[in-house]
């Protein structure tokens, strides 16, 4: 298959990933479970580093879910290890230097009272230091779980209400969107999933509504950049519809056609 030319049509502006199958992959090599989420940071930093030479604005990694806590404990401590890891590794001067430079800003989105207040405290730090870099987001998904992200949003919303900030007739769907973790970032355009699994698994599920899916059977630590690039391709030509035909949609010169 030739190189996809995603260059020639627009981009999209925020890809999510599932970054599915570092278990297997590890497994598959007899290898521990461990072994494949390091490799699934590295396919990460590979994925990061393309979006950013390929000017996509905001892209969102889904690391660990809320359901993942009730994993067998060696796998959990050793998923928060190497989240720290990713952590430190950014606040270094060097990264830090390098993320502004390239104007990258990290967020993390989930419930980040959930984990222990050293990660919590370096989390906070990451996200201070970075927070004025421009063009550029970088999600990461850490005790994250969509269904959560809609209650707390309800609940802030509330609160809002009942202290008369906010009338409840006035609500609409962008002014709910702004009380998500994502508040302030455009919707995914474009979902990729790798692992061959065909669902969502509770993964920012009001930001998704319309976005494009691409679920490869290929695990996470060997998704490369080519195939992050055959996936933008697969969407550019992809007719983004919006609950209307595909004449309205053509027809209306305000409306992306094929991206």
């Amino acid at each position: 298959m030739s190189k996809p030319e995603t260059a020639k049509k627009p981009m999209p502006k925020h890809i999510a990933f599932i970054m599915d199958g570092n278990g297997r992959w590890a497994e598959q090599r007899g290898l521990s479970r461990l072994v494949g989420h390091k490799q699934g940071y590295k396919a990460l930093w590979k994925i990061a580093n393309t979006c950013l030479d390929l000017g996509i604005p905001y892209f969102t990694f889904y690391a660990f879910s809320k359901e993942n806590w009730k994993r067998p404990k060696d796998e959990v401590d050793g998923l928060q290890a190497l989240f720290a890891k990713y952590l430190d590794e950014n606040l270094t001067r060097k990264n830090l230097a390098k993320a502004k430079r390239r104007g990258l800003r990290f967020q993390v989105i989930g419930s980040l009272l959930d984990l222990p207040p050293q990660l919590r405290a370096k989390v906070r730090k990451l996200l201070a230091k970075t927070r004025e870099n421009r063009p550029h987001i970088l999600n990461v998904a850490f005790s994250y779980g969509g269904r959560a992200e809609i209650v707390e949003a309800a609940r802030k919303i509330a609160r809002e209400a009942v202290r008369g900030k906010l009338n409840p007739e006035d609500l609409t769907e962008e002014i709910f969107s702004r009380y998500l973790y994502t508040g302030g970032q455009p919707d995914p355009d474009l979902l990729i999933r790798t692992g061959g699994e065909f669902r969502v698994s509770n993964y920012l599920l009001y930001q998704i509504a319309y976005a494009e899916i691409y679920v490869t059977k290929t695990l996470w630590p060997d998704f490369k950049p080519k195939e992050l690039k055959q996936a933008i391709w697969e969407y550019q030509h992809r007719e983004r519809r919006f609950g209307m035909t595909s004449a309205q949609v053509k027809s209306n010169p305000r409306l992306p056609r094929k991206v």
